[in-house]
C-alpha cells in the first residue's frame, strides 16, 4: 500500500500550468506548484512522452517559482507485519519511487527524498532520488522512474517525503516534473526455529 497521499497529482485543484495555492495531502513549503494535465500541450509532457504506463491525467511541476517544495509527514504503522515491533527488529523494508523528469534540453529537475525519523523527530535514515538529468532524458521531455529500497531503520516512527522542483535555466516556468510518487513497506521473511 502506498503511504503517500495524492502521490499521483490527481486530487484537488489543478489541470493547467497555473500555480495552485494548496495540494491535497501535501504542505507547500516553498514556491508555487502546478498540477498540470498531460493533455495540456504547449511543450509539457504529453500522454505519448516517456512516463508512467498507468499514468493518470495530471503530474506535478514546479509552477513558476525558482524553487518549489512539497512535503508530507507520514506516521508509520504501529501494529501488524510492518509495525513498530517489526521495524525495531529490522524486519521491514521500504521502497521509495517516483517518476521524475524535465523539459527538452533544460536542466530544470525534480528531486524526491524520504527521511525516516525516530520518536523524538531525529533523522535516522535518508534516501534521495533524482534529479533526472538532460543526458539521462536524451534531451527530450520525459519522466523516468527512479527507485530506492532499504531496511527501515530500527526506531523509525515517521517518514518525511519531500519533493523539490528546481529551475536552473532561463524562462519563468520551473520545468521539474514528478508523478507516481510512492512509499511502500514490506515485511521481510522471519527466521524460523526461534532464531532472530
Amino acid at each position: 500500500m502506498n503511504l503517500v497521499v495524492n502521490g499521483d497529482a490527481e486530487s484537488g485543484p489543478g489541470g493547467s500550468a497555473e500555480p495552485v495555492q494548496g495540494v491535497t495531502g501535501w504542505v507547500v513549503r516553498e514556491g508555487a506548484p502546478a498540477l498540470i494535465a498531460y493533455d495540456l500541450g504547449g511543450g509539457y509532457p504529453m500522454p505519448s512522452d516517456p512516463g508512467p504506463a498507468g499514468r493518470g491525467s495530471r503530474f506535478f511541476s514546479g509552477g513558476n517559482s525558482p524553487r518549489t517544495a512539497l512535503v508530507q509527514d507520514i506516521a508509520l504503522p504501529t501494529r501488524g507485519a510492518t509495525g513498530r515491533a517489526a521495524v525495531d527488529a529490522g524486519r521491514v523494508r521500504y521502497t521509495v519511487a517516483g517518476w521524475l523528469g524535465g523539459y527538452a534540453a533544460q536542466e530544470d529537475g525534480a528531486r524526491l527524498s524520504v527521511e525516516f525519523r525516530d520518536a523524538k523527530g531525529t533523522p535516522v535514515a535518508l534516501s534521495v532520488l533524482g534529479p533526472v538529468t538532460v543526458a539521462e532524458r536524451g534531451s527530450r521531455t520525459a519522466l523516468l522512474k527512479r527507485t530506492a529500497s532499504a531496511t527501515v531503520p530500527p526506531g523509525a516512527r515517521t517518514a518525511r517525503v519531500l519533493l523539490v522542483f528546481t529551475r536552473s535555466g532561463g524562462g519563468t516556468s520551473n520545468d521539474g516534473y514528478a508523478d507516481a510518487v510512492s512509499l511502500t513497506l514490506t515485511a521481510t521473511a522471519q527466521a524460523h526455529g526461534g532464531l532472530k
